[in-house]
């Protein structure tokens, strides 16, 4: 595990990601060997070296590198160009970065050579491979990886903003007095946009965070051990599938239909997008897209993309889906079966490393994106770098990210559908019965059931770190996100069986109608469920009552992981707390766990199953404690198996045999449906700080 001077060491390469690396951040530096300054300053480096030596508290020496490394493999993204890990090329000079930063034996090596590599390459490149090393090194365990939104919060705030901030922390020296600048709300379109109405959910910092931190977890290319996880592709899969189930549940929240998935990408895109941020690295905006788009052929830096490649791509999943297998390079069939069919599509259909035949399949994920964020200059023409869905960080701003990943979704459920429906015995519990199922609001003088609030909150987060060349100290940028007011679930479960038993309560939202006010179907509604949690129980003989708070979701890490801040002053010496800054970044953001809901109050279902433990049962081969399992749901468990046997979204990843949700509860006496809504009050509370 780091030392101290280690950890702060590490805490140095994240900040400021656009200044060398021997520049002071805060009161401190890093003592770096004149050989690691860059050809371009080697004139002037005794200079450089006297000072940015002065006027610090603390110094950390940094180890010269017996042999300096060779970089020239990533010459080709230069260091003022965008970095994509949709783009095949960027993503295996990422791939052989990462392999690099893993190699060296022991961490003042690694600190050594990452502090020598960073000055040297594409300053997103480094910020990406540096945290995928730190994140899977064995000693470097114990260190935080800040938020994307610290580190870049050109990606999530509109430019204005920095200009107050710079003149605020300018002028005012004492960071305590500073006041914090205010987020505006919706500032990327008017009312008169349709798509305007959902900003709330997809400029949420929280969202995209968490749509970053999860492709660190879980990168697609890389040495073996960073990509080869558990159950990898089936996780591409599950998380995509619940942002389209929350999406299209906002949308009903926000009286717009469900969305159409792209499924001809030779019409034009309706939705135009003007996203109004700047890419810190060229200090340009991210460009726009105009409604009414229509893409093309891609054609830059003498890599051509065709279209054509991939209505082929799509024919030949498609065809591997309704023949039931899919084939490798080697010609050998491989069966889409129940239990791995999943897996094996997730990979291929996102063209990670573990796809059976990328030469066949493609690249199909990655290059839909690449196709929508190159439309406004697909051929070079204008010189203009990729829009936001040619980025990880900021994908999930754009409408049209959700209609591409719901087209992906649907190709997932065409698999899905063609497996058998559930049968009694894998949906039922002999002698579990479940009497109840409700919500409570928490901290209300009066005992609410059933009816969940909703609410505007104002919280901030610190843009000091990722403000380079700026004023030293804290510059909060204060931000209205959407918020919910606390509750818990209270379940009673009627172990009939006189002996104990174990389960594992699976907590789904379905929603009731769609915008229109028209019922949805069984099968319409498990695409739909939005999971909530799921715990483990040990139920006695006689009445069991169960109660569990919203903040223990198995989907969601709490705000202070979404937006915790930077620094070795921030870091918890509790051995569990210090644990979580481990992976931990990895996990929906808590205050998005509900959707919207109406000011009327949305009717939903809450559905409550009890499932037999024996058929969910990991055999872990790692026993070490879970570390911060609470978002396993979405993100696994690190450096063990994903911890439940069953198909990720079960027992609505597939079909139901029954008609309705009443039906299917009745019938099984192990579930219960309860009805409840969703009540959204348009006030805006400012967050409280404990």
């Amino acid at each position: 595990m780091s030392n101290q001077q280690n950890k702060q060491a590490l805490d140095l390469l994240f900040k400021q990601p656009l200044e060398p690396v021997y520049v002071k951040r805060g009161d401190a530096k890093l003592d770096v060997p004149d050989s690691f300054i860059t050809p371009e300053y080697s004139d002037v480096k005794e200079d450089i070296q006297n000072r940015f030596g002065e006027d610090v508290n603390v110094k950390i020496p940094i180890r010269d590198l017996q042999q300096k490394p060779n970089l020239d493999f990533t010459l080709p993204l230069g260091k003022r160009k965008q970095f994509s890990l949709f783009y095949p090329p960027h993503r295996r000079i990422a791939a052989k970065l990462m392999q690099l930063l893993l190699e060296p034996k022991t961490e003042q090596d690694f600190i050594s050579l990452a502090a020598y590599v960073k000055d040297r390459v594409n300053a997103f490149l480094f910020q990406y491979a540096f945290s995928v090393a730190v994140q899977h090194r064995n000693d470097t365990a114990n260190i935080q990886i800040p938020v994307i939104a610290e580190q870049f919060p050109q990606n999530f705030v509109e430019p204005s903003v920095f200009q107050d901030a710079r003149a605020e922390g300018n002028l005012v020296t004492d960071t305590g007095n500073r006041r914090r600048i205010e987020i505006p709300q919706n500032f990327t379109a008017s009312d008169r946009e349709e798509e305007q109405r959902l900003s709330y959910f997809r400029e949420d910092i929280g969202v995209n965070s968490h749509h970053w931190h999860w492709h660190l977890v879980y990168p697609g290319s890389g040495p073996e051990e960073v990509v080869g996880k558990d159950r990898r592709g089936e996780l591409f899969y599950y998380m995509h599938h619940q942002l389209m189930a929350r999406y299209n549940v906002e949308r009903f929240c926000n009286n717009l239909a469900k969305l159409q998935p792209l499924n001809n990408v030779r019409e034009p895109l309706h939705e135009g997008y003007f996203p109004k941020i700047l890419c810190s690295l060229n200090n340009r905006t991210y460009p726009g897209r105009a409604a009414k788009t229509t893409l093309k052929d891609v054609d830059r830096d003498g890599r051509t993309m065709e279209l054509a490649d991939i209505e082929r791509w799509i024919s030949r999943v498609i065809q591997s889906i309704d023949q039931g297998f899919v084939s490798d390079g080697r010609g050998n069939n491989i069966p889409l079966d129940e239990v791995e069919g999943i897996d094996i599509l997730g990979n291929l259909i996102e063209c990670s490393d573990l796809s059976v035949n990328p030469g066949f399949y493609g690249d199909l994920h990655n290059q839909g994106h690449n196709a929508i964020s190159f439309s406004h200059d697909p051929d070079n023409r204008f010189l203009e770098e990729f829009g936001v869905m040619g980025d990880v960080t900021t994908a999930m701003r754009d409408p049209i990210f959700y209609r591409w990943h719901g087209y992906l979704d649907s190709i997932f459920n065409r698999f899905k559908e063609k497996l058998p429906a559930y049968s009694e015995q894998q949906l039922g519990y002999d002698g579990v019965h479940v009497t109840s199922a409700d919500v409570r609001i928490i901290s209300s003088a009066k005992n609410i059931i059933n009816t969940l609030i909703t609410y505007w909150e104002k919280s901030d987060v610190d843009l000091a770190a990722g403000l380079d060349f700026g004023p030293s100290g804290s510059l909060y940028a204060l931000f209205t996100h959407l918020q919910h007011s606390p509750f818990e679930y209270l379940i009673e479960v009627n172990n009939e069986s006189g002996v104990a038993k174990r389960g594992t309560c699976r907590i789904f939202l379905c929603p009731i109608n769609d915008e229109r006010g028209t019922a949805l179907t069984l099968n319409e509604q498990r695409q739909l469920a939005i999971e909530l949690d799921k715990f483990t129980v040990n139920l006695m003989p006689g009445v069991n009552k169960i109660s569990q708070a919203f903040d223990n979701s198995s989907v969601t890490i709490p705000y202070e992981r979404s937006f915790r801040r930077i620094g070795s002053e921030y870091v918890p010496t509790d051995p569990r707390q210090l644990a979580e800054f481990r992976f931990c970044g990895c996990g929906w953001p808590a205050h998005m766990l509900l959707p919207k809901g109406k000011p009327e109050g949305m009717p939903f279902e809450l559905f409550v199953m009890i499932s037999n433990y024996d058929d969910d049962a990991v055999l872990q081969t790692n026993n070490a404690p879970d570390v911060c399992g609470d978002a396993a749901s979405f993100c696994g468990l690190k450096d063990k198996l994903y911890p439940d046997k069953r198909a990720m979204g079960f027992p609505f990843d597939r079909t139901l045999p029954a008609d309705t949700l009443i039906n299917l509860t009745e019938h099984f006496t192990n579930m219960k449906k309860t009805p409840l809504k969703i009540i959204f009050r348009n006030e805006v509370v400012e967050r409280k700080h404990y």
